[in-house]
């Protein structure tokens, strides 16, 4: 398989290259040339993870591996069928995805990129300086994954103050030398921007790579668990999805176009709801990031929206470098008239502020005893506003233990970390604070790296 950047001014490259570099060198993102068609899929998830993996991998060595990896990395989860389907009721289900690692559904991608970094950095004898922004759950997933790896240092970037204790404390009480967890004295969206300016401008000082939904390995990964669920029931599907990022509906979208039987993608935002905007109207705004009960969605800057709107201009790089300097000039895009007719084909959406996810957690424990994320929630609410004809999955992406004190202020019931994490609120903490400066963020990265 070979990758092409949605700028057009980077040379094509193979699997290793993209997974290595994450960002393209003209700052866009990697895409395959081509598309590969799903065949049916194993039952096991982890075999269904490999089948829908394997194209993209081929014809590297890394493409035999696969199957072992994934046995191995969902092997660990903490439910047998990894990632259980569970009727809500007739025509509607939840997509539990909270059964790894660190509770969330990155843990479904990032469990498994850790392991392909590493065989690739052994076979090639380099080290890697993995770099990421997160809004709360990329971030422990992804150290999760690379923690103790030889040959591999991680640096997260999250905003101070704008993630759940939880979430912090998954990334901060980690004890490996090679793990370094950053508070950065803004938002999100101040996170993504110093970790994209840094494969822009550092790469050639720092061995860069990437965990960020701008890896092609976690959108393609994150594709298996829809065409895995579309195959289940045997039937069209559609799946709404708590999203900021675009990256998890990209995924599904993805799925379609391999060949999936998706009959719809519902993009949920909550109150930063430039998406669901976009969607309804053509036209991206980016404002001030409003801090929600459901932080992971705190977005206004969608990284992977550039990978959807490449394919929605017919994969003009031109236009898409034009796209984007726009946006960062005058804060706003404008979607052309068939462009956002395509958008509206592919994609529905709707927001919910706090009130409304505290309302929903509050209930649907009420009504059926089941504690809810607040993104899980804000899905779960949007899926129940219009009804279809076929079945309709809830992507589950957090589990409510992460966000206790929003849960408990719904329910009066604090939910329970596992067993295996039940320290995790006593550890000691390392945290590393800077400002969102792009020489700050350089000079860490010396310190890590001499």
């Amino acid at each position: 398989m070979r990758y092409v950047s949605t700028r057009g001014g980077a040379p094509a490259g193979e699997f290793a290259d993209v997974l290595l570099q994450g960002l393209a060198p003209d700052g866009g993102l990697y895409v395959p040339a081509e598309i590969p068609r799903l065949a049916s899929l194993p039952e096991g998830y982890a075999s269904a993870v490999a089948e829908v993996v394997r194209p993209f991998v081929e014809p590297d060595p890394l493409a035999t591996d696969i199957t072992d990896i994934a046995a191995d990395v969902y092997g660990r989860f903490r439910h047998p069928e990894v990632a259980p389907l569970t009727r809500i009721r007739d025509g509607l289900y939840l997509l539990e995805l909270f059964w790894g690692p660190t509770l969330s559904f990155k843990d479904y991608a990032l469990q498994l990129v850790g392991p392909l970094f590493q065989r690739v950095l052994e076979r090639e004898g380099r080290h890697l300086l993995v770099l990421g922004a997160t809004s709360g759950d990329t971030g422990s997933a992804a150290i999760e994954g690379c923690r103790g790896l030889p040959g591999i240092d991680i640096v997260i970037l999250y905003p101070d103050g704008a993630v759940s204790e939880v979430q912090r404390r998954q990334m901060t009480t980690v004890p490996d030398d090679n793990v370094h967890a950053v508070a950065v004295r803004g938002t999100f969206d101040d996170c993504q921007r110093l970790v994209k300016q840094a494969f822009t401008t550092l790469g050639d000082r720092f061995p860069l790579g990437a965990v960020n939904s701008i890896n092609w390995a976690r959108i393609v990964a994150q594709s298996a668990y829809y065409a895995h669920t579309a195959q289940r029931l045997d039937e069209p599907v559609r799946f709404v999805v708590p999203t900021g990022n675009f990256g998890n509906v990209f995924a599904g979208h993805l799925a379609r176009r391999m060949g999936a039987a998706i009959s719809g993608l519902v993009v949920a935002n909550n109150a930063n709801h430039g998406l669901a905007d976009l969607v309804a109207t053509g036209t991206l705004r980016v404002e001030t990031v409003e801090h929600t009960v459901a932080p992971a969605m705190d977005i206004q800057v969608p990284s992977n929206l550039e990978r959807y709107l490449y394919e929605a201009v017919g994969e003009s790089g031109g236009t898409i470098r034009e796209m984007q300097d726009v946006l960062a000039r005058r804060g706003v895009l404008q979607l052309p008239a068939e462009v956002h007719a395509r958008l509206r084909e592919a994609f529905e959406a709707g927001w919910l502020d706090d009130d409304a996810i505290v309302a929903t957690i509050r209930r649907v424990h009420e009504e059926r005893g089941i504690l809810l994320d607040p993104h899980t929630a804000t899905a779960w609410a949007i899926a129940e506003q219009e009804p279809t004809s076929g079945p309709t999955v809830i992507i589950g992406t957090a589990h409510p233990a992460k966000f206790p004190e929003v849960v408990e202020k719904a329910t009066g019931i604090a939910p329970e970390l596992p067993e295996d994490l039940a320290g995790l609120l006593t550890a000691p903490e390392r945290i590393r604070r800077i400002d969102p400066d792009a020489d700050a963020l350089a000079d860490l990265l010396d310190s890590v790296v001499s």
